[in-house]
């Protein structure tokens, strides 16, 4: 393989960053489509956990997707490499994506039941906690995916 199929660790985390926080952006988009939730609010809240006061700016929603995008990197990078690593050993597809998944349901956990209800016990109210459950598996899915497709791409050193 030459240099040039490589793919860094880097690029992987940014990678598999954007592609989970985009399945939980587009499963809200969804959920917000066939039910009286509204994605803007869903999008403004995460603005209000992070910055309360910026919650009740216009652009509060915009924001609150940047933020999500933000810490969407920020778990990839925790995420990505472990995986990676799992990968590297020929584990079977399914145990990187069973991995994954169940990493982000603790994920999950740790959010709706430690996280949120201290810093934003509004938040937790906007969706059913299954549905919310259902977008944190979709982004250790989607992760788990580019994972398992770049694996073999990924610079050796790096993990």
């Amino acid at each position: 393989m030459t240099q040039g199929n490589r793919i860094g660790i880097g690029k992987l985390v940014l990678l598999a960053g954007l592609v989970g926080g985009a399945a939980e952006v587009l499963w809200v988009m969804l959920y917000s489509s066939v039910t009286d939730t509204s994605g803007a609010v869903v999008a403004q809240q995460v603005t209000a956990s992070v910055w309360p006061a910026a919650a009740a700016w216009s652009l509060a929603p915009m924001l609150g997707v940047a933020i999500h995008m933000a810490l969407a990197l920020a778990l990839a990078a925790l995420c990505a490499p472990p995986l990676l690593r799992i990968a590297a050993r020929h584990a079977a597809p399914g145990v990187i994506m069973m991995t994954a998944i169940m990493v982000l349901t603790l994920v999950w956990a740790v959010n709706f039941f430690l996280v949120l209800p201290v810093i934003n016990p509004g938040f937790i109210a906007l969706m059913p906690y299954g549905a919310t459950l259902i977008s944190k598996m979709l982004f250790g899915l989607a992760m788990a995916v580019v994972v398992r497709r770049n694996a073999l791409r990924a610079l050796p050193a790096q993990f």
